[in-house]
């Protein structure tokens, strides 16, 4: 669609809009009750003006119980006329009705009651009547209520259901459940309903409201009405409308947000209707529409049993239209996720477990999402999707845990799925060998430790589109794995902890690599065998470990009290033999292009790995290094303040005995600290290759030679965030030192200027991070990545929050995802807007959500921001 289609089609469905709307409202929309006053006392009515022929209530039988009144300063009775009025708090009472008033005026033989509440000089009423029954106030400025058939007529009534209010120009009660209101407003707005403020934030008015009050809930059906906020007719106009006034969960219609997206066009987000299913279901079908012809359906099923279980089921089915139709960049994409939670209560069951939680997607689903909320959170980003389901058994008199789980891994990169299915381990709870005679576990002997378990497994790597066919079921492998470890540990010389170690593996599976080269097509092929196979491996471990202290201290006239050091060294030794010698088995050969045998495992790519080749005698070394400075301080309360200069400085390395060549690892140092008060936090990692390492000419690979010595950079990373907030500025100026007025808007405190304007003194907060890595190993040409971010809000007012986040590659120079939204707090509902400004997902998002509990369901109320995910998944 062109821009000059676009805009002739707007203005042509905006001149429409207004037509109707204007149409609607000269008909069938009454205007709002008192743009001047307060609602209830927009009408003053005096009681011999009422028409009494037209709504009068015709008496039944006499009184079936007694009538007990008083009054302050007069109560008189006229035997002529017969009737008693009451003057000044006065008070009725008959069976479960009260009515509590300025002036009352009850007339013996009609059973008629006319109440009115206080009136000022001029006649307006400044105190309504209060009529109380079962439990419940309602306010008046007249009534008329007729004892004997229980009806009644009320003016400028005003009526509290659950977390609702309804005022109207004229109420008639037919009877406990069914009340008819003309003329009225209704609104949830708490700050109106507490009489905090005279005006709600928002209402709808109607000509017609009926309130039907059922034993359980409550119920409003009212006829055409309009939507205000702050007093402003919106062009929101309906023809009729069920609302729920209840404090269970009802059905209604969700609302959407609204927007414009650069691919795929104007839209609504989340429309929908919400159906609750008895006490532990309910039903949500939303959809996303959009002007090119994209859209989504995507529904929703909840359940939830109280101290049992929880969870839901969800769909998300549609199809993402870019470009114009006949053109070379038109594409129509379908997409599909399936989603399932489901989380047990702790409580429900000690020794039996189950959880899920499964998303599966089709390979484009990010990519060609039409849902923004993906967008907004950042999932148009990911790369892989992992969907588990697990179930776990523990036996109370037997010391064993049972626990099977199915695993569906998706890699959008490769689109590559990898399943295992099922994949069940048998563990055996640790128990030691031999037990104390003393009570106290000490020396080697007593301090055995045995861990075994079983497990079972089903394997397969396959596509999206070959997902349980034929050529998946072929490439399944099955495997069983036995596992024995057994580990004790003493005290040698008092400082040193000294620690030996075993442990075995045995597997069995169903499938051995078979490798043999390809002259014709210059590959070397794998081909799987069906058949069973098995293999035993072992190794030995010992370790040597102990702590050294170091402090030293400064004189009193320094700025620095101490510097202490910490030195956590430890010495290992590993041992495994050769499992490549040919007297194992695990091993074959097979001709390369050049005709050298090349030796390859039979398990290579196995469910549980291969066996390891070459003799491991292994030394193997770990220096841990913390060091801490004590400085003196005014604004500590102790004087001294604490400053760690390195967290944590991980040495490690080892040596191969063993080995033909290369006997030394490459080493690696990891560090870890934090500045400026704990807000800077830096890690950083890096590997040292210790040989000299060659490039034959032509060759991007590298060789590693004998030449010890020469330490080369094989890779880095390093990675700094630091928190912020209007703190680190130190201490601001005091409003109240600052201004002197003071006040209160929605129960917040304000200073005010001489001009009256409220001050608010902002809140906001910024994290700011980066990251650099540096990868080569034995390239030529290393790899580099630079990325700079910040994300962050700042609260404006009470009301007002301001958030949003964004990242800059540096090697690319260009900015990555960025994201802004705001919301303000209407008391009552809740506006948001959120906005990605640039690249392939250009959109942005309005929403307007009523936040009052009873109209959650009929009016579905949801917040949307950049740190909420999709409810749905």
């Amino acid at each position: 669609m062109t821009a000059l289609a676009r805009s002739i089609f707007k203005s042509i469905l905006l001149i429409l809009n207004i037509l109707i709307f204007n149409n609607i409202l000269s008909q069938t929309v009454p205007k709002n009750i008192d743009e001047k006053n307060d609602v209830r006392d927009s009408i003053s009515i005096n009681k011999d003006s009422l028409n009494l022929k037209k709504d009068t209530i015709l008496p039944k039988e006499q009184l079936e119980d007694v009538v007990k009144m008083k009054a302050e300063y007069k109560n008189s009775s006229s035997i002529t006329n017969k009737q008693t009025t009451l003057h000044k708090n006065a008070q009725i009472i008959y069976q479960d009705m009260q009515i509590d008033a300025d002036y009352i005026r009850f007339e013996w033989e009609t059973g008629k009651i006319y109440a009115r509440g206080e009136q000022d000089e001029k006649g307006k009423i400044i105190k309504p009547a209060i009529a109380t029954q079962a439990g419940k106030k309602y306010e008046y400025n007249e009534v008329i209520y007729n004892t004997k058939t229980k009806q009644a007529i009320a003016f400028n009534a005003r009526t509290e259901e659950n977390e609702g209010v309804i005022v109207a120009q004229k109420t008639k009660k037919y009877n406990d459940s069914v009340y008819v209101m003309s003329h009225a407003i209704m609104t949830t707005d708490e700050y109106y309903i507490k009489k905090k403020d005279s005006l709600p934030d928002y209402h709808i008015s109607a000509a017609y409201i009926k309130l039907l009050k059922g034993k359980n809930n409550s119920q409003v059906v009212t006829g055409p009405f309009q939507f205000f906020i702050e007093q402003v007719p919106t062009p929101l106009i309906l023809p009729f409308a069920i609302l729920p006034f209840s404090d269970k969960r009802s059905a209604g219609i969700l609302i959407p947000s609204f927007g414009e997206r650069q691919d795929v066009g104007f839209f609504l987000n989340g429309l929908g209707y919400y159906q609750p299913i008895g006490d532990h279901f309910d039903l949500k079908i939303l959809s996303d529409i959009y002007t090119k012809g994209s859209w989504n359906l995507k529904p929703e099923l909840n359940y939830l049993k109280k101290y049992r279980y929880s969870g839901n089921f969800a769909a998300d089915y549609g199809y993402t239209v870019r470009g114009i139709k006949g053109l070379d960049d038109y594409s129509r994409t379908k997409t599909f996720r399936i989603a399932w939670r489901h989380s047990q209560d702790s409580k429900a069951n000690p020794y039996f477990t189950f959880n899920a939680s499964v998303d599966i997607v089709s390979s484009k689903f990010y990519n060609n999402t039409v849902n923004n909320n993906y967008i907004f959170n950042g999932n148009v980003l990911n790369t892989t999707q992992t969907s588990r389901v697990n179930v776990t058994k523990r036996f109370l008199d037997f010391p064993i845990t049972i626990s099977a789980s199915a695993t569906y891994n998706q890699n959008f990169a490769t689109g590559n799925t990898d399943i295992r299915l099922p994949d069940m381990t048998i563990a055996v709870n640790q128990f030691y060998l031999f037990k104390p005679k003393t009570g106290v576990r000490t020396g080697l002997l007593e301090n055995i430790n045995v861990n075994t378990g079983f497990a079972l497994s089903n394997y397969v790597t396959t596509t999206e589109g070959a997902l349980f066919k034929r050529e998946m079921w072929q490439d399944l492998k099955t495997g069983a794995k036995n596992n024995i470890s057994l580990s004790t540990n003493t005290t040698v010389a008092k400082y040193f902890t000294f620690t030996l170690a075993a442990n075995a593996d045995n597997v069995l599976t169903t499938k051995t690599l078979e490798k043999s080269y390809n002259p014709l097509t210059n590959l070397v092929e794998d081909n799987y065998k069906s058949n069973v196979a098995g293999y035993t491996t072992f190794s030995t471990s010992a370790s040597l470990q102990t702590v050294l202290y170091g402090q030293k201290n400064f004189s009193k006239n320094s700025p620095i009290v101490a510097i202490r050091h910490m030195i956590t060294p430890s010495l290992s030794f590993s041992y495994s033999p050769d499992f490549g010698d040919k007297s194992w088995g695990y091993f074959r050969n097979y001709s390369n292009a050049r005709g050298e045998m090349t030796p390859y495992s039979i398990f290579e790519g196995g469910i549980y790995g291969a066996p390891s080749s070459g003799l491991q005698q292994t030394m193997g070394f770990n220096i841990s290094n913390n060091l801490e400075m004590k400085v003196r301080s005014k604004t500590d309360s102790t004087g001294v303040k604490k400053v760690k200069i390195f967290e944590n400085l991980n040495i490690s390395g080892g040596y191969n005995f063993a080995a033909e060549r290369n006997k030394w690892s490459v080493f690696s140092v990891n560090a870890q600290s934090s500045f400026f008060n704990n807000k800077l936090n830096v890690n950083t990692s890096l590997t040292l290759e210790p040989y000299k390492i060659i490039f034959e000419e032509g060759s991007s690979t590298g060789t590693r030679t004998d030449q010890f010595g020469h330490f080369s950079l094989q890779g880095i990373n390093v990675q700094m965030s630091y928190p912020m907030s209007e703190a680190i500025f130190g201490k601001k100026e005091e409003l109240s030192k600052k201004y002197k007025k003071k006040g209160e808007i929605r129960n917040e405190n304000y200073f005010f200027d001489d001009d009256n304007y409220a001050h608010y003194q902002p809140t906001w907060t910024l994290n700011v991070n980066a990251n650099y890595a540096y990868t080569r190993g034995l390239s030529r040409e290393g790899t580099k990545t630079a990325t700079v971010g910040m994300d962050g809000s700042i609260k404006l007012t009470p009301y007002w929050n301001i958030n949003g986040s964004t990242s800059y590659d540096v090697e690319r120079k260009e900015l990555a995802m960025t994201r802004i939204g705001f919301a303000r707090d209407q008391r009552s509902f809740t506006i948001t807007f959120n906005w990605v400004p640039f690249g392939q997902y250009k959109v942005y998002d309005f929403f307007i959500g009523i936040k009052a509990n009873i109209l959650k369901d009929a009016v579905k109320y949801k917040e949307r921001s950049f740190t909420q995910p999709n409810s749905s998944f």
